[in-house]
């Protein structure tokens, strides 16, 4: 990581992933995921990455 901001828009990707593979319709639905503990903080809204296609640099989940 080179930064907060990188890790920010890493820890997104990460959220994201489930979606983006299928396995779910939105972050909330993986049961498995940090997010609903980073929702609990009020660093996510519930519904963040639920109902829109997020897209990523094109780096981020993959460097």
């Amino acid at each position: 990581m080179r930064n907060e901001n990188d890790l920010a828009r890493h820890i997104d990707y990460i959220h994201y992933n489930p979606v983006k593979h299928g396995l779910v319709n939105s972050p909330s639905a993986w049961p498995y995921s940090s997010f609903h503990r980073y929702v609990k903080q009020g660093d996510y809204d519930a519904d963040w990455g639920a109902g829109r296609k997020i897209e990523f640099d094109t780096n981020v989940g993959y460097e």
